[in-house]
């Protein structure tokens, strides 16, 4: 076959492909054949980039990172809707209706926790994509978007203009999924599905959008250029026809039977891929929809109604600590079973001691129980009334109950912390901390990888990755004899990295990068840090008193002194690179800012650092240089306001030389 004809073929097949899995949810195609064709058609339109079209299904990938996002004004706004919060306001908000339409019939929709977007096509091609923002001006968000893979690229049967409107979510597997992979790399977790969503969708880099794996819901048609319809429902079927992912939806003759579908949504929310937060009721006919027209907020022809929460008595059977991967413990209450939002819940989070404290919960109180913002349980408040005698008020173990080393509050007192380094619960995320690029940089040590170390018992600590065998790496999932070669051979490599980098790697609080460097820098091997006392950390330009107190306490634990031991067994490096000659830049301090062309951040850190220098990331009167890259931004206008002096790519690589 011509390669111009394949390149066709190719297309053409694996969109369908991708609308059968990401619309249709009947997937066809394996997923191994899809990413076979999908590298192939990558192959040919690298060796044929004049044929790259924006509907290829190569360019769902992300491309480059923006500088800021454009302003969009809406051809047709986005209207917000009026909430109703009972039963008796719908009934208000059908009577009204019915004073202009007397016979009046609705659309009854789930209302979708996410983040509202326009989606506008021109001779079938997708070529903008905004956010709602104030209904009138939103965001260009078109890259992120075509990273969505249920938004059709192109669509068939198209008028010359068209624009739709729907919610941007990020499924509730997803979601979790999300929050299990930041939580082992030791990263602050989303809160709900809708900060996901918004949070993934506003990353001005498309390449982050891509690997969260948002999805859409259309509910309504903006505009169709030369395409008339007299009902809702009708435009919902006609973008269904073209490819769309739309909103399920039930018709319905009166107010009633909305009530009832209302209620049906509300009990069977739990089976909805998406998280919702209410039910939208609209007046089916378009052009009563015009009769009715809007108030200056909000049309009259439709209505939000909301879920009002469940609150539901249970009786707490014991309080539970679990550790989770960065190490907080975290309290829960084990209740007996209640119903709530669609669910039955058993367990409750309790957050932590103070929680606890304020509200004062107990092990065998009666509390009331409701599902925050429909999500999560959570514990209102004690029906003191019910209190049985002899309960007692809970405190926090001293110890971790997973490893029983000694836990510790944090710095600002929400968290407290099991310190253990080598507690089993730790041991994914402290082992990708371990093997981080920018820790001991053990290449191919990805997240998937340590699982499967884990799962399989062979790693129970950091220093077991130095003992770790070959035939034994080969016989785990998706690894074979190549892989596991490759592995150990990098986990050997890592052995020689410089001090800084181990220090860095223990996850000590307070202990980030440049911590680690000044901490080499300053006691040049670990025996002379492991034995520095508090006073003499303080010493140590820019470690405080916390900070001091963190690294004392970490290297006093029986754990550390077990991971040091192993790795000093296995050989790794324990001392700090001797300093060059050249310390021209000592004391000085350098600070990187805009888009750098002639060398990486960490090409030019290494540079300043090699000579004696200081990298910053913030800007003040101590700043001795500023290297400013294309769109530098309020780093450079710092410095020109403090008269800081500021350098070019070129001028700096002179200086360096």
């Amino acid at each position: 076959m011509d390669e111009l004809m394949e390149i066709e073929a190719l297309r053409r097949e694996l969109t369908r492909a991708g609308y059968e899995y990401y619309v249709l949810d009947n997937p066809t195609m394996s997923d191994y054949d899809y990413d076979h064709k999908l590298r192939r058609l990558e192959e040919l339109e690298t060796a044929h980039p004049e044929t790259v079209t924006p509907d290829s299904p190569t360019q769902r990938v992300g491309g480059q990172a923006l500088e800021s996002f454009q302003q969009v004004t809406h051809p047709v706004p986005l209207e917000s809707l009026q909430d109703v919060f009972d039963f008796e306001e719908l009934e208000a908000f059908d009577q009204r209706v019915r004073g202009v339409v007397p016979r009046a019939d609705y659309s009854v929709e789930p209302k979708v926790d996410g983040l509202s977007v326009a989606l506008e096509y021109e001779n079938g091609l997708f070529v903008r994509g905004a956010t709602r923002g104030d209904g009138l001006v939103g965001e260009d968000v078109t890259e992120n978007l075509r990273t969505v893979r249920s938004i059709p690229l192109k669509i068939e049967n198209a008028p010359p203009r068209l624009i739709v409107r729907g919610e941007v979510y990020m499924p509730k597997q997803v979601f979790h999924a999300l929050n299990e992979e930041r939580e082992k790399r030791g990263e602050a977790l989303f809160a709900n599905p809708r900060n996901a969503a918004a949070g993934s969708l506003r990353q001005l880099d498309p390449r982050v959008a891509a690997q969260r794996r948002l999805d859409i819901a259309v509910f309504n048609l903006q505009l169709a250029e030369g395409v008339s319809f007299q009902t809702h429902g009708e435009t919902l079927d006609y973008l269904r026809d073209r490819g769309f992912k739309v909103i399920p939806h039930a018709l319905c003759a009166a107010i009633g039977e909305a009530t009832e579908r209302i209620r049906d949504i509300g009990e069977n929310r739990e089976k909805f891929p998406f998280d919702i937060d209410g039910a939208v009721v609209k007046l089916n006919n378009l052009i009563d929809r015009e009769a009715l027209g809007s108030t200056a907020k909000f049309p009259r022809w439709a209505a939000a109604y909301k879920y009002p929460p469940e609150v539901k008595p249970s009786k707490v059977v014991d309080i539970l600590i679990q550790v989770g991967r960065t190490g907080v413990l975290t309290p829960k209450a084990v209740l007996e079973p209640v119903r709530l939002a669609g669910t039955t819940v058993t367990n409750a989070t309790l957050h932590n001691q103070d929680f606890i404290s304020e509200k004062d919960i107990r092990i065998g109180d009666t509390v009331l129980v409701r599902k925050a913002g429909e999500i999560i349980p959570e514990v209102l408040s004690v029906v003191m009334e019910k209190r049985p005698e002899g309960t007692v008020p809970y405190r926090f173990p001293e110890v971790c109950p997973v490893c029983g080393a000694p836990v510790e509050r944090d710095e600002d007192g929400a968290h407290i912390r099991c310190t253990g380094a080598e507690c089993p619960a730790q041991l994914l995320r402290t082992l990708a901390h371990f093997a981080s690029r920018d820790a001991m940089d053990i290449e191919g040590l990805g997240i998937a990888v340590v699982e499967n170390l884990v799962n399989a018992g062979l790693v129970k600590t950091p220093g077991d990755l130095y003992f770790l065998k070959e035939e034994d790496v080969a016989k785990l999932e998706r690894m074979g004899k190549k892989s596991a070669k490759n592995l150990l051979a990098a986990i050997e490599k890592s052995k020689s990295q410089d001090l800084s980098r181990l220090i860095y790697a223990f996850g000590i609080r307070q202990v980030g990068q440049k911590t680690g460097k000044v901490l080499a820098g300053r006691f040049e091997t670990l025996d002379a840090l492991s034995g520095a006392a508090v006073e003499e950390l303080t010493q140590v330009e820019d470690i405080g008193e916390i900070t001091a107190q963190s690294i004392f306490h970490w290297f006093q634990s029986p754990q550390s002194r077990h991971l040091i031991a192993r790795l000093k067994e296995a050989g790794v490096n324990m001392k700090a690179e001797e300093r060059g000659e050249d310390q021209r830049f000592a004391g000085k301090t350098f600070v990187l800012t805009g888009t750098l062309e002639r060398f990486t951040r960490d090409e030019a850190t290494k540079m300043i650092e090699d000579r004696g220098g200081k990298a910053a990331s913030s800007v003040s009167k101590k700043t001795t240089y500023v290297v400013a890259g294309e769109a530098a931004g309020s780093k450079l206008r710092k410095a020109q306001e403090l008269g800081v002096p500021v350098l070019t790519q070129e001028e700096f690589l002179a200086l360096m030389e």
